[in-house]
């Protein structure tokens, strides 16, 4: 027996404006948007072709933002995504998620090759190594 990971669930204060942002990073789609919270995932596609992969093999899980009553976001994730750009440089990818509303922060992190940025609403995620053609070989 096993589970599979299917969502994962970020609190939030503006679930629309933060799925709004994680999908223009990842060039995900909104699949389910209520007041209080917005489902993205790579594509939109009916619910039993959805249970069928899963049911097959492991799979790329949505993502689900929940309005919380907390306030703002006040110590650092013990979760966090990591990315990886596909068609640019590390670089390029950084200043394009800045243009998106993300930011440079530092946790303690010191000289790393990876950056750590937070989204609109604090939470941190990193920037990897480029795996777009010329950047990255096996």
């Amino acid at each position: 027996m096993t589970s599979r990971l299917t969502e994962t669930v970020i609190d939030c204060a503006d679930p629309a404006r933060l799925a709004d942002f994680w999908c223009a990073v990842l060039g995900y789609v909104v699949i389910t948007r209520r007041e209080e919270l917005v489902e993205i995932a790579p594509s939109a596609r009916p619910d039993a072709d959805v249970l069928a992969d899963l049911r097959r093999e492991p799979t790329l899980g949505s993502l689900l933002f929940v309005a919380v009553p907390d306030g703002e976001k006040t110590t650092k994730n013990r979760l966090h995504l990591d990315l990886s750009p596909i068609d640019c440089s590390q670089a390029a990818e950084v200043e394009r998620l800045e243009g998106l509303g993300a930011r440079r922060v530092d946790i303690g992190q010191g000289e790393q090759r990876w950056v750590v940025m937070a989204d609109p609403e604090g939470n941190e995620f990193c920037v990897l190594r480029s795996l777009a053609p010329g950047e990255f070989s096996l």
